[in-house]
């Protein structure tokens, strides 16, 4: 049984090294150029060669995302786009577009292609479609249950499956949504989605202009509001189905968040690979770990029949979470126990935080004592990137973050 890609989402260089420092086998990302996530932050072409070569030091991989449904201006500068991906040694490109997959096999045959969720795939015909037409790896539709996943794999067992395992969920197929562009003039198929599906919406009577709320039921009016996905629960589900890669969704979160999703995730299925039974006692740990960044509620998506209303989140409130992230490590100093950090969110002496580590077990940690850069002591750390130097009780290393319980 081999075991599969961790792979995770990195909106620009330094959450691509957070996730290979919290175990992410490869990476996806976007350039500032025909990428599903046009307010990401995004990589210029020099970031995006720093994380190739950075990626490859370490062994692992870099796939850009060059997936969205292209119209004909796009292709003016697409060739040479595709021909410098080539040139910094991308590890495969996403691509969702026929006209976008035949200049690509034109101008860097030698790059994997992947097909992107924004294709619809969700047969087994339509994987052996894009296999014969020279595709690595296809990543299949939202909609899929396992049984359906596994039915695909064993009719095309020599193209790569790759599925999201955990993150936000579309309420369109496969992300293919108008609503966005027809509200606010703004492409969801472009990259540039505005998530109306997130929006309160009410019933507006013509003539007075009135609006009534729209009440699904006692809780809100958040129609169309999806539950996060996650699939913590049923690794040997996932990887029994013969999915290659376990794909997280979140370019546009957090290092915090893209940090902890992944260390909880690496930690599952290297338990589950070492025993079963390893994995099944620390299952309430890694679930305790996903609860502690945002989310919305989590569901199995389709893994295992239709959506229902219990799948939803009618409430309208924004993603909630146990903990807030407080700093991220730059550097630690092994003689003197002092890291110098990187402030996300206020925090103050006395405080009581945990130490989350890319590697190895958690640890709490009080707040003794802060000091700036001038190494004036200081009682708080109010100001978001403020350099501070922290009293740790234990070795950290650069990446591991300071969070507390709300």
């Amino acid at each position: 049984m081999k075991k599969p890609e961790l792979l995770a989402p990195a909106g620009d260089l330094e959450r691509l090294k957070v996730a290979f420092a919290y175990g992410a086998d490869a990476v996806y990302i976007g350039g500032k150029f025909l990428s599903m996530r046009a307010k990401a932050k995004n990589f210029g072409l020099a970031e995006m060669e720093e994380g190739i070569c950075h990626a490859h030091l370490l062994g692992k991989k870099v796939y850009v995302a060059v997936n969205v449904c292209a119209h004909n201006d796009d292709f003016k500068e697409l060739d040479e786009y595709l021909f410098a991906l080539g040139k910094i040694k991308a590890d495969a490109i996403l691509i969702s577009d026929p006209g976008v997959f035949i200049r690509a096999k034109k101008i860097i045959p030698n790059v994997e292609i992947h097909i992107s969720t924004q294709a619809n795939i969700t047969n087994y015909a339509t994987a052996a479609f894009w296999r014969d037409l020279g595709a690595k790896r296809v990543v299949l539709a939202r909609e899929l249950s396992l049984a359906e996943i596994k039915g695909i794999h064993e009719k095309t067992p020599d193209i790569e499956i790759e599925v999201f395992i955990h993150g936000a969920m579309c309420m369109a197929y496969s992300g293919r949504c108008l609503i966005s562009n027809f509200l606010n003039s703004r492409d969801a198929n472009r990259g540039e989605c505005s998530q109306p599906c997130r929006f309160k919406y009410a019933l507006v009577e013509e003539k007075t202009g009135a609006a009534f709320p729209v009440c699904e039921d006692e809780s809100g009016t958040y129609i169309l509001n999806s539950k996060d996905l996650c699939m913590i629960k049923h690794i040997p589900n996932l990887i029994n189905a013969g999915i290659s890669s376990f794909k997280i969704e979140g370019r546009m979160k957090t290092e915090y968040y893209v940090g902890a999703v992944t260390k909880a995730y690496r930690e599952a299925i290297d338990d589950f690979f070492e025993s079963p039974q390893l994995y099944e006692k620390n299952l309430p740990f890694y679930e305790s770990e996903l609860k502690k960044v945002g989310n919305r509620g989590y569901t199995t998506g389709f893994f295992f029949g239709k959506m229902t209303e219990n799948d939803h989140d009618y409430s309208g409130k924004s993603q909630v979470t146990s903990q807030d992230f407080l700093a991220i490590v730059e550097s630690f100093d092994e003689k003197t126990g002092i890291c110098l950090i990187e402030q996300r969110n206020k925090f103050s002496v006395g405080d009581k935080t945990e130490i989350l580590r890319a590697s190895g077990d958690n640890f709490t940690q009080t707040v003794e004592s802060v000091h700036d850069e001038n190494g004036a002591e200081i009682n708080s750390a109010p100001h978001p990137k403020q350099k501070i130097f922290l009293k740790i009780n234990s070795p950290v290393a650069k990446y591991d973050m300071i969070r507390k319980s709300l």
